[in-house]
């Protein structure tokens, strides 16, 4: 069978710079969807893109469609002939609808019997025919919320079009958009050709475009600009700060890219450089080049869409842009140096965080109690942690801050620093709003981590105590992403924290407004009750430690549902993830030890077995205290009622494997607890082969039942391994 190339073009206006890599690859899809679902065989197709077109490339494009087979079903037997074998009216009906003499009809069996069917066989149509239709389905598949419509048409379309190129080798498909009729001419650079682009064929395309001044391919594209923005730094000695947002933006709005180095004034380097940056990127979309240590250079590039005859000018241009913007920073920046985090503070009196939770004068002073209370857990100096959060939100109230959002808790850092503030407050502050997004790093010091832990147990506690649980997509407080964050300083810091304990502090805070004497009582308790040997360390299910209010329940169990996406981005499975949630620990360092124990256990080729026996036993024990609530299960074995020899050597494995992993769950090495509790599978198996669990004797029922739960039971001081059955 002969191919050949497919080409489609769509020419437009400039297209919108964030939607044209979905629009580019929707084309694409949609092309390929239509080619499929018309039986049409093909090879590998190319998404190619520039702000004035969509298009794509199919390579190796069957010419013809294969035979095109059809059925159609008719009536059964007993409908369409009577009684002598002659032909209803339903059956003739069917024979003239298929243009066709009844006894030309196939017969076909399904379940309901034997029915009258037609069945044909057409030759295949030619591919460069069926192109209109191609066309036609995949731009209605394009996501385009908003269509721009232009002149007099009905139609719309994402930006007006101008030109449309539909070529299967060298020939011209007969198809129409928009009003414009499928040809072969393409267009240049608007400013370098601009005029129409002959392709002689679809093999063409990319050297043809590239003749006329436009880089079609983007990845092509982005690469050049890369080299060019490396290049032109590495002139000055510096190295370019390539964001990949930013790249991809840039991208988007060059057909021939060609970087222009340009320099401001060295004296903004004395703004804090996240300003000078973000504007650079965020509002102008040029690249800012550092030096090796790292700190920003008074250098930056531009890219533009022409290669100039007088660079010099426009790199002029951009610097006149820029520096406006520049100017307003340093002069907010200056200002706030001479206000001071101490009068930024006080401001904060008056500007209320949220109706029921007061201002946030009020959430700082309930995080620096908190930050302190957390500090003594975590072998960090309580002082300096309270001297932190009592300036991490200070930077509200500054003028850098309300011209640049996105510089929140960074301009803190600069202002604290340059107020003689120790290093480690003044980056924990910064590090008090870390990870700021998804794919962020959590706070890299304990200091700082102590304070976003601090912070967002307040915004949590707070927000579920003030009625601002998410429903939906509605979460205007981000307590998700509050959650997660939590969740993961916890456990990629490796701090042991019970959870429970603070999160109880935090809804007292919140809704009672507690003082730090309160806090400190708390704390001396908890102090008190570890002298004991009572355990307060988290490692166990909240069940099993203390009881508290229904806000902290849910927010812990809010926290935990967080983690679901979290571990299973990491490899652990739904089943894995349940088998530790189910005891919701305390401390979700805990957690995190138990999950990859029970996801180690999980490959032992005695865990689906143990899996399935734990769930039968839960469902033995469960149906057991159903039938006879009243009468409990005894609380040890007794050895003298225990008569087959399987349900002896259970009962003694199953005390040896308790005294080995005693001192394994002590010092929380999970995994060789698992790993020790796995040599029971053949006695379990043997068990439940040998011996009537359910016996008429009740001390021998309640016995076995003992024991059973006494396996089951050392198991669920690890996890609830049943889930791992399914």
């Amino acid at each position: 069978m002969t191919s050949q190339t497919l080409l489609i073009e769509l020419g437009t206006e400039e297209l919108p710079v964030k939607a044209l890599p979905g629009l580019a690859q929707a084309l694409t899809d949609g092309v390929v969807a239509a080619l499929d679902s018309r039986g049409i065989e093909h090879g590998g197709a190319r998404t190619l893109q520039s702000p004035r077109r969509l298009a794509v490339q199919v390579a190796n494009v069957a010419t013809t469609q294969p035979e095109q087979h059809s059925e159609m079903l008719g009536p059964y037997l007993n409908i369409a002939l009577d009684a002598d074998g002659n032909p209803t009216k339903a059956l003739q009906g069917f024979a003239s609808k298929c243009g066709v003499e009844w006894s030309e009809l196939d017969k076909v069996t399904d379940q309901k019997g034997e029915r009258f069917a037609f069945r044909s066989v057409t030759p295949g149509a030619n591919t460069i025919d069926l192109l209109g239709e191609v066309l036609a389905e995949a731009v209605k598949s394009l996501p385009i919320p908003k269509p721009m419509r232009w002149g007099d048409r009905d139609h719309g379309f994402a930006r007006p079009l101008h030109w449309l190129v539909v070529l299967m080798g060298e020939d011209i498909a007969e198809a129409e958009l928009f009003g414009f009729k499928a040809d072969r001419m393409s267009r240049g650079h608007r400013f370098h050709h601009d005029k129409p682009v002959w392709l002689s064929s679809a093999d063409d395309y990319l050297e043809s475009l590239r003749a006329a001044h436009v880089l079609v391919d983007p990845d092509e594209r982005r690469q050049r600009i890369i080299d060019a923005v490396n290049a032109s730094a590495a002139e000055v000695n510096g190295r370019a700060r390539i964001d990949d947002d930013n790249l991809e933006q840039v991208n988007c709005l060059n057909e021939w890219p060609v970087a222009v180095r340009c320099q401001f004034e060295r004296e903004f380097l004395a703004v804090p450089q996240e300003a000078l940056i973000s504007t650079m990127e965020t509002n102008q979309k040029f690249f800012p080049v550092l030096d090796a240590d790292g700190k920003l250079t008074e250098h930056f590039i531009g890219i533009a869409n022409i290669e100039s005859k007088d660079p010099a000018e426009i790199a002029k241009g951009y610097e006149r842009v820029i520096r406006p913007r520049f100017a307003d920073a340093k002069f907010f920046y200056d200002e706030d140096l001479k206000q001071g985090l101490a009068s930024m503070n006080d401001g904060l009196k008056t500007v209320t965080y949220q109706a029921k939770l007061g201002s946030y004068a009020d959430k700082v002073a309930r995080i620096a109690a908190l930050a302190e209370a957390i500090a003594g857990e975590v072998g960090v100096d309580p002082v300096q942690a309270r001297a932190a959060a009592e300036l991490c939100k200070a930077d509200l109230q500054s003028r850098m801050v309300n011209e640049f959002p996105e510089l929140q808790g960074i301009a803190g850092r600069y202002y604290a620093a340059a107020e003689g503030e120790p290093a480690e407050v003044a980056n924990a502050i910064d590090e008090s709003w870390m990870p700021r997004f998804a794919a962020d790093d959590i706070a890299p010091s304990r200091l700082g981590q102590v304070l976003a832990i601090a912070e967002r147990l307040d915004t949590l506690a707070g927000g579920f105590a003030a009625g601002l649980e998410p429903t939906g997509n509605k979460d205007p407080f981000a307590l998700r992403r509050n959650a997660l964050g939590l969740a993961r300083t916890i456990v990629e810091g490796g701090i042991d924290l019970h959870l429970y304990e603070a999160l109880e502090i935090a809804h007292d805070l919140a809704q009672h407004g507690i003082t730090q004497e309160k806090v400190a009582e708390k704390l001396k308790a908890r102090s008190e009750a570890r002298a004991k040997g009572v355990d307060v360390s988290g490692s166990g299910a909240f069940a099993t430690t203390r009881s508290s209010s229904a806000d902290v329940i849910r927010v812990h169990e809010f926290i935990l549902d967080r983690l679901r996406g979290y571990y299973a981005d990491r490899g652990f499975t739904s089943l894995q993830f349940a088998a530790v949630a189910e005891l919701k620990p305390a401390s979700l360092l805990d957690f995190d030890a138990r999950l990859k124990a029970v996801a180690e256990f999980a490959k032992l080729p005695e865990a689906e077995a143990l899996a399935a026996a734990n769930k039968r036993i839960r469902n033995i024990l469960r149906k057991a205290g159903d039938a006879d609530p009243e009468t409990a299960i005894p609380e040890s074995v007794d050895a003298a009622l225990l008569a087959e020899d399987a349900e002896k050597a259970l009962a003694a494995a199953v005390e040896q494997a308790i005294a080995d992993s005693d001192p394994l769950l002590a010092r929380r090495d999970y995994v060789a607890a698992l790993s020790r509790l796995a040599q029971l599978r053949e006695p379990v198996d043997a068990f439940f082969d040998g011996v009537m669990v359910m016996a008429e004797d009740s001390a021998v029922r309640g016995n076995r039942l003992a024991l059973l739960k006494r396996l089951a039971d050392r198991f669920a001081a690890i996890a609830a391994i049943e889930h791992l059955s399914g």
